[in-house]
């Protein structure tokens, strides 16, 4: 029978920081069990942005991550802003309505400046966030707080870069490996796993697996009983692969659950992307530049406060807002004063366009006596403020139903935009409870020893929302946690 220091199930950024840190902390030899075939590796993160939202107290801090900040974009460390662990812990409470997990938020923030630099010093390449996060209005470029760095080309080429550090390391990944089932000894140790391989299933020893193989977000049937319609509909964003497998193993050994199973992260996305994510779009599908226009729904009526905060801590829970909509799209429209402010992505899709807006609507397929009156009455609200899209500006149209809180500027300025988007599912918020090693917790309140978890298996951290860039950060910082506690754990045990 094989048998390995530590098994990890998983290959995406979480299951590869772990691998990473398992070696690093004594491991003699690691596994990472790969459910997808070599040409759809990586789970989740291929097709990521690549965000990393961190805390950091001066511009000063980024310069050992970003070294070549400043030569690529000159002024750029004059242009960020502090990040401060209080705000990160503010920012989390509020988008979450105050239902993370107090002491699992606060491990997440005051690990995660340490936690970059670690995967710096590890050969993880990062770089200015430029596409994703920074807003050139007039002569300066500006950055949304805590959006500031990227792996060096976002999700494939941090994707990329762990799987070249697998093999620095001598970390053997096995393709094609779906784990099927923890084995567990009659003291209750897990003690290793039993696989899928191409000769037949087999049973892998191990002194610990970390469990680090995506939530349940590719499976529908467990999406119609968790989520409810239309989640079983959904699109989903990233890997096909991620249907629950280290849920469904935990449960069986009667882990904790933990969080919020009837929330997710889901995204505004290109109403024409595929079922599942599109190795070469990535995330190039996310339609995220709606704060600055108006949404429409089918029926010809707004149904959401657009301008409620930045798009960074509203996206992860537009998508779920647009697919809850009649026929789960909407249309996001546009005049040309802010086309110059929409994010790159939205070149991949080949939006409606007029000089009128009785035009672009009479396109649309929707109801257009709704949708001309609904328009005309925005761009007849009262309005106070002055637009700046660099910070909430206040810019309202208060009086409608719902609201616009800022950047409401009235759609007057030809031509006219209309792009379709629906909701995308990127990853689910139920997981399991792991205390501060990243044991996972039995029913009995106990961690069951042996196994580990980390990434979007780490449930009670994001509720209703998330901020963006801080599910791979997440990912980093319980997954160096469980690789460390899983050779320290092997350690003792040989």
């Amino acid at each position: 029978m094989e048998r390995y220091d530590v098994v990890v199930v998983g290959a995406g950024n979480a299951a590869l920081a772990a691998a990473t840190s398992a070696r690093e902390q004594g491991a003699g030899s690691v596994l990472v069990l790969e459910k997808a075939p070599k040409g759809l590796r990586g789970g989740n993160t291929h097709y990521s942005g690549g965000l990393f939202r961190f805390a950091f107290h001066t511009a000063e801090e980024l310069k050992p991550i970003v070294p070549d900040a400043e030569r690529k974009l000159p002024g750029f460390f004059a242009g960020v802003s502090p990040y401060p662990r209080e705000l990160f812990r503010a920012d989390l409470m509020r988008v979450t309505e105050g239902r993370s997990d107090p002491w699992l938020a606060d491990l997440l923030i005051g690990n995660s400046h340490d936690t970059v630099r670690w995967l710096v010093e590890q050969g993880i390449v990062m770089e200015p966030a430029v596409s994703l996060s920074a807003i050139r209005f007039g002569d300066k470029v500006h950055w949304a707080p805590g959006a500031v760095v990227r792996a060096r080309h976002e999700g494939v080429g941090l994707s990329e870069r762990w799987f070249e550090i697998m093999e620095e390391r001598a970390v053997e990944v096995r393709y094609e490996s779906g784990a099927l089932a923890l084995l567990q000894n009659d003291a209750g140790h897990v003690t290793g796993v039993r696989a899928r391989a191409a000769h037949g299933n087999v049973a892998i020893e191990s002194h610990a697996v970390v469990l680090a193989c995506g939530g349940f977000e590719a499976n529908p049937e467990w999406r119609a009983r968790y989520l409810g319609r239309p989640w079983d509909h959904a699109k989903v964003r990233g890997s096909a692969f991620n249907t629950g497998d280290g849920l469904r193993m935990a449960f069986e050994v009667h882990a904790m659950p933990h969080g919020q199973f009837t929330g997710c992260h889901s995204t505004p996305i290109d109403a024409d992307a595929p079922p599942y994510g599109d190795r070469k779009l990535t995330d190039k599908t996310n339609r995220l530049s709606y704060p600055y226009g108006v949404l429409l729904n089918g029926r010809g009526g707004r149904f959401a406060d657009e301008g409620e905060d930045f798009q960074f801590y509203t996206y992860a829970k537009m998508g779920g807002i647009i697919l809850n909509q009649p026929g789960g799209v909407a249309w996001q429209i546009f005049d040309s004063k802010v086309t110059d402010l929409l994010e790159p992505r939205y070149k991949t899709a080949k939006p409606v366009v007029a000089d009128t807006l009785d035009a672009l609507i009479a396109q649309l397929p929707l109801d257009r006596d709704a949708a001309r009156a609904t328009l005309q009455a925005f761009n007849a609200a009262p309005r106070r403020g002055r637009f700046d899209p660099t910070v909430l500006d206040g810019l309202d149209a208060a009086h409608l139903e719902p609201p616009k809180s800022n950047w409401a500027q009235a759609l007057d300025t030809p031509p006219y935009y209309a792009y379709a988007a629906t909701g995308g599912i990127t990853f689910t918020f139920g997981g399991l409870r792991i205390d501060e090693q990243a044991r996972v917790i039995g029913n009995d309140w106990k961690p069951i020893p042996g196994v580990y978890a980390c990434g979007e298996l780490v449930g009670g951290l994001f509720h209703h929302n998330y901020p963006g860039g801080s599910g791979l950060m997440a990912g980093a910082v319980f997954g160096r946690l469980a690789g460390a506690g899983a050779a320290r754990f092997a350690a003792e045990g040989r």
